[in-house]
């Protein structure tokens, strides 16, 4: 897809961005223009996803910070480096660090609640109130936060009760941030997605992708660009009146 620069001379955080959804979202930003701050837990990862950005334009620059999301010191810490080194807050945040901890409900170890809802749910919670706190103290009158929720949080599925809930409760989240947040220029919003093909994906048996690829309309498993495309627009001033909006990416599933 040609570069169309919508999101020139923009700075862009984006959680998760070692692999999968979050790497995709990366690429896809610093495609449309913007520097993207790659935000992971495996600084390594991180990094590696700096190799494949575009810098074509003057001024991008794109930097690997390691970050847990479920921690609010090193999310506080986070923006304050972002700042430090770019002189300004994000004014684009995309949430996709996300995590599972399958099991059916009656063997469901509470750790494993605790933890699936903690990176997936309070993750976006910290970024969307470290990101929003430091564009209102900055003045910047202008923001797009989006946060990757998932088709699971609408529907449930088996052997996720944690995950599920972790993702419908992002939704409530980003909604309640949208009328907030819309009074300060920050617009919020939501990304589900059905079954993409990720890393997370990789460790479902392929017997069980082929039935769920039979049942999706489109016929196949999403890409991680899939994502990204749509994480674009919604960044950008093409969506300039969408906030608290849940946007389906699913092929299809479940309509």
């Amino acid at each position: 897809m040609a570069a169309t620069f919508r999101l020139k001379s923009r700075l862009a955080l984006v959680t998760g961005g070692g692999s999968g959804i979050g790497r995709a979202i990366s690429q896809r930003l610093s495609l449309e223009g913007a520097s993207v701050a790659v935000v992971d837990v495996n600084i390594d990862s991180a990094k590696d996803t700096l190799q494949s950005l575009c810098h074509g334009l003057v001024g991008q620059a794109h930097t690997a910070f390691q970050v847990d999301v479920s921690q609010s010191q090193s999310v506080s810490a986070l923006i304050e480096q972002i700042q430090a080194q770019y002189s300004r807050s994000p004014c684009i945040a995309v949430s996709s660090a996300g995590i599972t901890r399958d099991e059916f409900i009656l063997h469901l170890a509470e750790e494993s609640f605790d933890s699936v809802l903690s990176v997936n749910l309070k993750g976006p919670f910290l970024i969307t109130q470290a990101v929003a706190r430091a564009l209102v103290a900055n003045g910047q009158n202008k923001g797009s936060i989006i946060n990757i929720g998932s088709i699971v949080g609408k529907v449930g599925n088996l052997g996720q009760c944690n995950y599920a809930a972790s993702k419908a409760g992002v939704e409530g989240l980003t909604r309640t941030a949208a009328k907030e947040l819309a009074r300060y220029g920050i617009r919020c919003n939501t990304v589900l997605p059905g079954f993409i093909s990720t890393p997370m994906t990789d460790k479902v048996p392929q017997k069980v992708l082929d039935k769920i690829s039979g049942s999706i309309p489109m016929g196949r498993l999403g890409k991680p660009e899939d994502i990204a495309d749509v994480c674009a627009f919604l960044a950008s001033d093409d969506s300039k009146y969408i906030t608290g909006a849940s946007i389906e990416v699913t092929g299809g599933l479940f309509m």
